[in-house]
């Protein structure tokens, strides 16, 4: 039997704390495909934390930017991080799928990534105090 999501915004938050963690720990053993897979678990969790918390209906999703547009009907401000949300999209592709080019993803493009990002995990935070 398929168990089913919680739909409470503190459980999505919770893990994607545990997912953002993850990339940290990840990129101090060095190993970037491993922490760009999380940095995306980690902001799509966090979308969909701000979403279930102004009542939007549970999908099952892994784009970012379908998520990012949801949100920005709420919060118009988060159009700036549409690229870097577009960049990190294709970090949960290059740890999920064997791709037939090497993907050359560095310690620096997650951490850059990252960096670029934190200012919208900062706001979902605030708006879900």
């Amino acid at each position: 039997m398929r168990r089913k999501e919680s739909l409470y915004p503190t459980d999505w938050l919770r893990i994607a704390e545990k997912d953002l963690n993850r990339v940290h720990h990840l990129l101090a053993v060095h190993d970037p495909e491993a922490a760009g897979f999380y940095l995306q678990q980690a902001v799509e969790k966090f979308l969909k934390a701000f979403l279930l918390s102004r009542g939007w209906a549970l999908q099952r999703i892994h784009d970012l930017e379908p998520l990012l547009n949801e949100a920005l009907t709420f919060d118009s401000s988060m159009e700036k991080y549409r690229s870097v949300l577009q960049k990190i999209t294709g970090l949960y592709f290059v740890e999920r799928y064997p791709l037939m080019l090497e993907a050359g993803l560095s310690e620096k493009d997650v951490v850059d990534a990252l960096q670029q990002v934190t200012g919208l995990l900062d706001t979902i935070r605030s708006h879900l105090k």
